[in-house]
């Protein structure tokens, strides 16, 4: 249980609500900024304004998905004001207490490093990356079924990166029945995308395996979809680029070339928030509830 834990949540979107459904359930104290538009209960915890007193006694302090932008600046669905954490409130926050986000932008990591705040940040664990891989990868497929007017079943298919995103993309692709080729760097990559059934090949080797392919994944966040690559691809491709923006893929070019191209960051959030809400839920809990565990040994 959290019984006693003073936990802060700063905007957000519907997976906020998850996490306070969750944090509540366990007694914490949960207080929330940024949810003034929002109507419906808040599962027990209070609404607050965004001022320095709110940061004093915080043991948990919760960002969104993208903690902040490189000004400060916080994404707040269920509000119209806007919500900015600056330096004066993380300077409030107690030395024992943790910054949550899905990821950290320099901003936020430079703040927390020169007042020596622990941050989290949650995309970086492989159990979270993992399960959000699910809804990432129905996600990719929702939007391939929704820009082409063909099948998944028996399309040729190619995803670059094994990693857990491209892993479970490249299995649920397979599963539908695709043709699916997989773009790998390491030789373990490549012979375990060969053990799984998918055609491997090296990313080096990009240019000369999508002269005939349907759809195109990247999961890689670097620029590897360049102009030659377009160039080379069939007009009818489509590409669904799932890296954090501004994602691998010259846009521009594919624009110029008539071929699709499509950046889709954050999609648990999109297409599936209830679920992504839960697993950054359940995985916050655990975590707070060991700090809390090491806290009270230390006293």
């Amino acid at each position: 249980m959290l019984t006693g834990v003073q936990v802060v949540l700063l905007g957000g979107d519907a997976r906020g609500l998850e996490i306070i459904r969750k944090l509540t359930e366990l007694d914490a104290t949960v207080t929330v900024a940024g949810f003034d538009q929002l109507h419906s209960s808040l599962d027990g915890a209070v609404r607050a304004e965004m001022s320095e007193s709110l940061f004093v006694n915080a043991d948990a302090l919760i960002l969104p998905a993208v903690g902040t932008d490189d000004e400060g600046k916080i994404v707040a669905v269920f509000s119209d004001q806007e919500l900015v954490l600056t330096e004066a409130y993380i300077a409030k926050l107690p030395k024992h207490c943790k910054v949550y986000a899905g990821m950290a932008k320099p901003y936020l990591r430079e703040l927390c490093a020169k007042h020596s705040i622990g941050l989290v940040e949650l995309f970086d664990r492989d159990d979270v990356a993992i399960y959000n891989s699910i809804p990432t990868a129905e996600g990719a497929v929702m939007m391939a079924i929704q820009n082409t007017d063909i099948t998944i079943h028996g399309s040729s298919s190619m995803v670059l990166g094994i990693g857990r995103t491209g892993l479970t993309l490249a299995r649920t692709l397979q599963g539908l029945g695709a043709k699916v080729k997989v773009g790998v760097r390491r030789e373990e990559h490549f012979a375990r995308a060969c053990e799984m059934g998918f055609e491997p090949f090296y990313i080096k080797d990009l240019l000369h395996h999508v002269s005939n392919i349907d759809l195109l994944f990247n999961t890689i966040p670097t620029m590897i979809v360049t102009a030659q690559i377009i160039a080379n691809l069939p007009s009818r491709a489509v590409i669904i680029d799932l890296a954090s923006k501004p994602g691998g893929t010259d846009f521009r070019f594919a624009e110029k070339r008539g071929i699709k191209a499509l950046l889709a960051p954050g999609l648990p959030g999109i297409v599936a928030p209830k679920t992504a809400g839960r697993i950054m839920a359940d995985c916050l809990s655990r975590l707070i509830m060991e700090d809390n565990r090491l806290r009270g040994n230390e006293q």
